[in-house]
């Protein structure tokens, strides 16, 4: 298990993290905890404007934004300018163009962007429109994910989610008449209640926007959420693990029909320009500060977060102190689960030379059993998930790690 950094100054980084900053993709995540309502399967760290009341603001987060950007490069050192920066929450569109306009100077002028680097933010098809999208593609915005979750309404209704269902693709249309190259529409599926054909008619309507990424995610009902208690009453069934098996493989098979290929086990992409180099510095061991309420960082095997209230955020950071709630250094034996876990969702796959023999005897038999494409059998090889592989990756990632 990760053991905690009980000796740490309040917001320094040790040296040995350090070290390797800049031999390694470097990001940037910032965190809008702000939502119109409260989706009824979401449990992220957002607030509503009701639930905050007075106590925080998007002025008051914004302020406060530039205050940690500017700890996290004073911490860094020298870091390297953003390769990626990803904003997320939350709704990000609900800041307008202005808003993100100004998230981004911040982050520009703090950190530095790199040339060429991908700069990402999630919107809400709702709270976007033909001058928003305008407005941030000239901030210098590369790239829009637009929430969709589902082209069917009693689907979006079970969801809580409060956009019609034929806007997300308008708004993707209108994001590409902006001249964003790179948009990506979301999709949930397993929604209680949603059929075969709705998924299809989902597909359909992706395919339509003309979008150059899909990710799709299998609905997980969390602890706490309203979703979660309706469950627990009784009043809808859980996901079924074999109708998502079988909804995940008519997705893919859609996809890869329609010219988008698996680059990881939920995301797909026409082309490898146009795959999210962001979240491919996640799964690939990069660096990143994450800025923002309940924001989660990784450098060098430390991993920390913010408190998770936008004002405590806030308020910190006004009087000059860090945000962070907590941190963990990650021991050897847990940086080489994660490297296998998230290494092996990407079809790049993974290096037999990060397992052990007992591993490598395991990819062979995994390979053996049709779960993994193993180009060599030797440690120069790589491992790769198959289509089947893809269905039980969790099983697989067990079995290699030991």
């Amino acid at each position: 298990m990760p053991v905690p950094d009980t000796a740490r100054p309040p917001a320094g980084l040790p040296e040995t993290a350090l070290a390797g900053l800049g031999t390694r993709p470097f990001g940037v995540y910032v965190h809008v905890p702000f939502c119109a309502t409260r989706c009824g399967y979401c449990d992220f760290n957002t607030y509503t404007a009701g639930e905050l009341g007075s106590a925080a603001s998007p002025r008051s987060w914004l302020d406060a934004l530039r205050r940690e950007l500017e700890l996290g490069a004073e911490i860094l050192g020298g870091a390297p300018p953003a390769e990626t920066v990803f904003v997320g929450g939350g709704t990000p569109s609900m800041l307008g163009a202005d808003g993100l306009a100004e998230v981004l100077d911040g982050v520009r002028s703090v950190f530095g962007l790199a040339p060429g680097a991908e700069v990402t933010t999630e919107s809400n098809p709702e709270s976007t429109s033909p001058e928003f999208f305008a407005g941030i593609r000239d901030a210098g915005y590369t790239r829009v994910s637009l929430g969709m979750q589902s082209a069917a309404r009693h689907v979006l209704k079970v969801l809580d989610r409060v956009h019609t269902p034929g806007r997300p693709v308008d708004a993707a249309r209108e994001a590409r008449a902006a001249g964003f190259e790179h948009v990506n529409l979301d999709l949930i599926y397993g929604t209680p209640g949603e059929r075969v054909e709705d998924l299809r008619a989902s597909l359909d309507a992706v395919l339509s926007a003309g979008v150059d990424h899909v990710s799709a995610y299998a609905l997980i009902v969390e602890d706490g959420t309203a979703l979660a208690r309706r469950v627990r009453r009784g009043e809808l069934p859980a996901p079924d693990d074999d109708t998502l098996a079988s909804y995940y493989e008519l997705i893919d098979s859609v996809l890869a029909g329609a010219g988008l290929t698996w680059y990881e086990v939920s995301n797909w992409a026409t082309d490898e320009a146009a795959r999210c180099r962001h979240n491919l510095g996640y799964w690939q061991g990069g660096d990143w500060w994450g800025a923002g309420p309940g924001a989660h960082s990784h450098v060098g095997g430390v991993r920390w977060w913010n408190v998770k209230h936008p004002a405590k955020y806030s308020s910190l950071l006004a009087e000059g102190q860090s945000p962070e709630a907590d941190r963990e250094v990650l021991a050897e034996e847990d940086r080489h689960l994660e490297r296998i876990m998230l290494e092996l969702r990407i079809s790049d796959g993974l290096a037999l030379s990060a397992l052990d023999d007992a591993g490598v005897k395991e990819a062979r038999a995994a390979a053996a059993e049709g779960l993994l494409e193993v180009s060599d059998l030797d440690s120069r090889g790589r491992a790769v998930l198959t289509d089947r592989g893809r269905l039980l990756a969790d099983a697989v990632v067990r079995r290699l790690a030991g």
